[in-house]
């Protein structure tokens, strides 16, 4: 028994296998209209462009943002 390549496997690879550093295109960013988070994710989605072994600090430093980003912001008054 032979197993076929999955011939999109590679469709986010350059022809070395290496990741492809297109950018991500606006229509598939997500933006929450908050300045804060919206810096996390646009550092989120360059990870892309970086070694699998510098994400997990990158994640971890992106929870501390987004944790600080929460608490910053007031309780709104129930209506």
């Amino acid at each position: 028994m032979t197993l076929e390549p999955d011939p999109g496997a590679l469709e986010d690879h350059d022809d070395l296998g290496e990741p492809a550093s297109d950018p991500v295109p606006d229509e598939e960013r997500v933006r929450t209209g908050e300045e804060r988070v919206d810096s996390v994710v646009a550092a989120i989605e360059q990870l892309r462009d970086r070694p699998v072994d510098e994400h997990v600090a990158a994640f971890e430093q992106a929870h501390d943002e987004l944790r600080r980003a929460l608490d910053d912001v007031p309780p709104q008054d129930p209506a």
